[in-house]
């Protein structure tokens, strides 16, 4: 979910976002498995309020290292790669979409973390061996500029089957599914829902009514898309871009001055849920201070902070949401899911596929 960054980038102040910065210095100790430092690696959108992480290095002892190694595939294949050796203690935002092929390749050791019997069940994945600790859920959705369908006299479509339609033509933007989260997670919501000899199908619909594709969320979201802020300033004419449930309520809490009501909606009948996870890193110096931190991520403290941070939902029980979030940004009621094993046995056919006909 590497591109949420926009939101929390708005607010600066606050976060810890970045490596080395703040209270995430080493303090020379090395290290090994005694060092006083454990060294979290993620994706460029890992984001904790500053004085959450500061609680959890005063009662654990620990200072928290950071490494962003770019958005979430490019972080994953680079673990992967360095799995003998790590750069960490613990990598944070793998999802479902990247989890078996970092399962098969032995990225991750056992461990239960404490607090794991508070995550809600559909979230819970690998029981037998606890390789993995779910973090937190999103949903990617097809948005929609408020002001324009008003304007033009139109409902905003609900639904998969109504972005085919000759009403919606020339008006949606996604992302590239071989470059982006968003873009990939929207082309696995259409398989699921069309199944593996229909989505094909559907994409050459999409296609014929002039979806846009373009290379990542940024420019989709903040260049293509008319309801966004960044939309509005570069007079942007696509009023329906593939972005997240989340993205209205922070239209609403970045605003300035703040809206009344949300200016973008979510088509609910267009989600596709994606679930970040964590795990003690295979070979890890620090495997002490990686299993305090891994911990610490299922706290209610931390839970409770991700969603204005990271524009996340919590897993666990009990963990409250912004009512921001509840009231212009809910979690959708029936998205479509996919099973991470089918992902990883179909994802790269896929997208070769994808490419060969939406992109040409």
């Amino acid at each position: 979910m590497n591109n949420k960054k926009f939101f929390a980038a708005v607010v600066g102040l606050g976060l810890v976002t970045l490596s080395a910065c703040g209270s995430s210095s080493d303090d020379g100790s090395g290290s090994g498995n005694n060092s006083k430092t454990v060294t979290l690696v993620s994706h460029d959108s890992w984001a904790v309020s500053k004085s959450v992480l500061a609680d959890f290095e005063k009662k654990s002892g620990y200072k928290v290292k950071v490494l962003e190694d770019g958005d979430a595939g490019q972080a994953v294949n680079k673990a992967i790669l360095t799995k003998d050796n790590p750069q960490g203690d613990v990598f944070f935002g793998v999802d479902n979409t990247l989890l078996s092929r970092a399962l098969d390749n032995g990225l991750f050791q056992s461990y239960e973390a404490k607090g794991a019997g508070r995550i809600k069940a559909e979230y819970r994945v690998d029981q037998d061996k606890h390789r993995v600790t779910p973090i937190d859920s999103g949903d990617i959705c097809v948005n929609y500029d408020k002001a324009w369908f008003t304007e033009h006299k139109l409902q905003p479509p609900t639904s998969y089957d109504d972005l085919v339609k000759p009403a919606y033509k020339n008006l949606l933007v996604t992302e590239n599914a071989s470059t982006s989260s968003p873009g990939l997670g929207f082309l696995l919501g259409s398989a699921a829902k069309f199944g593996d000899d229909g989505w094909q199908g559907y994409w050459k619909k999409l296609k014929a009514n002039g979806v846009k594709v373009v290379d990542g969320w940024e420019q989709a979201y903040n260049e293509e898309f008319s309801g966004s802020a960044g939309g509005k300033k570069a007079k942007a004419d696509r009023p329906l871009v593939v972005s997240y449930a989340s993205s209205p309520p922070a239209e609403v809490i970045y605003a300035d001055p703040k809206p009344k009501t949300a200016p973008t909606g979510v088509a609910q009948g267009t989600c596709f849920r994606q679930i970040e996870y964590a795990g003690l890193l295979s070979n890890a110096k620090n495997t002490k201070g990686g299993k305090a931190f891994l911990d610490f991520l299922l706290t209610k403290e931390f839970q409770q902070d991700m969603p204005l941070n990271m524009f996340v939902y919590p897993v666990v029980d009990g963990a409250q949401v912004p009512a921001e979030f509840t009231e212009y940004g809910p979690q959708a009621k029936d998205p479509e899911t996919m099973d991470p094993a089918k992902i990883a046995d179909n994802r790269d056919d896929w997208v070769k596929s994808w490419t060969s006909f939406v992109l040409k």
